[in-house]
């Protein structure tokens, strides 16, 4: 009996909406950044520069700072939001008393959108929002959010979080049902405990999603850019700075696009290299394996 074989020219058809849409969603965009790097706008003429936008960058203090804190925002977030999003999942897929109210309140960030979510924890985190009203229950005072140095990072941190980790759950909770329950009743049988069959039966298998999640993670943590626009505008003293924030000021702030432009590639070029540690670490250990 012969198989029947998809023409290649309907593949290609098939395909050629999907090309269309990288072409001009992802790679035009980053071409005409790189482009736009190598100039600067002086008296409205774009002239030609070369590298001097990114040699400027090397001497550049505001630059240094951002990519410091965006380097420090993204090695705080996003092990958080992978962990959090891990253990609301291994909750998910167990069946205990309540567990349907559970499962709907941890699926409503999701069908919050993001404009919306930060109006409604600017509100929460204001001064006399809800959340200094349940701190001063415990007696401790109201704190400054998203206007202190000290804590308006971190409590962008927690918005993202809270935004984010429902939606890298459900990719988890994918990878947990498409394990076996036969490997883990043999393990049960083998005396193999709770937290030795998540060590070395979940996570192991769980690998493929964890690095599918773990790379998108890191991808839109690194270009995070609308709670620090509407919450904190970069402040207070650039503390919530990161380098998306510091190329929207460049280029629409201050006019200056070919700095601007030389950021954003930066930024790609750096998110490009970590992405690509994560792909070569994480298949070494699995070679090693």
């Amino acid at each position: 009996m012969t198989q029947s074989r998809t023409p290649v020219l309907l593949i290609i058809l098939l395909l050629v909406p999907a090309l269309i849409g990288l072409v001009v969603f992802r790679l035009y965009p980053i071409a005409l950044a790189v482009n736009d790097s190598f100039f600067n706008v002086l008296r409205g003429n774009s002239v030609f520069v070369g590298f001097d936008n990114y040699v400027a960058l090397l001497t550049d203090s505001a630059f240094w700072n951002s990519l410091k804190i965006t380097l420090w925002f993204n090695l705080l977030i996003n092990p958080i939001q992978i962990a959090l999003a891990l253990g609301l999942a291994l909750l998910y897929v167990q069946n205990f008393k309540g567990v349907g109210v559970y499962r709907v309140l941890f699926l409503i960030p999701i069908g919050v959108s993001l404009p919306t979510a930060v109006i409604i924890w600017r509100i929460m985190l204001s001064q006399d929002g809800l959340v200094n009203g349940v701190i001063g229950i415990a007696g401790v005072p109201a704190q400054p959010w998203l206007t202190a140095e000290s804590l308006a990072l971190y409590s962008i941190i927690a918005i993202a979080t809270w935004k984010g980790i429902s939606y890298w759950m459900i990719f988890i909770i994918g990878g947990l049902q498409n394990i076996s329950p036969e490997i883990y009743d043999a393990a049960r049988i083998d005396g193999v405990k709770a937290w030795q069959r998540l060590i070395f039966i979940t996570i192991p298998l769980l690998r493929p999603t964890l690095l599918f999640v773990l790379v998108a993670d890191v991808s839109i943590n690194f270009l995070l850019f609308a709670p620090i626009f509407m919450l904190t505008q970069g402040g207070p003293a650039d503390s919530t700075n990161v380098l998306m924030y510091e190329a929207y000021k460049s280029g629409f702030v201050f006019g200056d696009m070919g700095r601007a432009m030389a950021i954003i590639v930066v930024v790609v070029a750096i998110l490009l290299v970590i992405v690509g540690l994560q792909f070569r670490l994480l298949s070494g250990r699995r070679e090693a394996r």
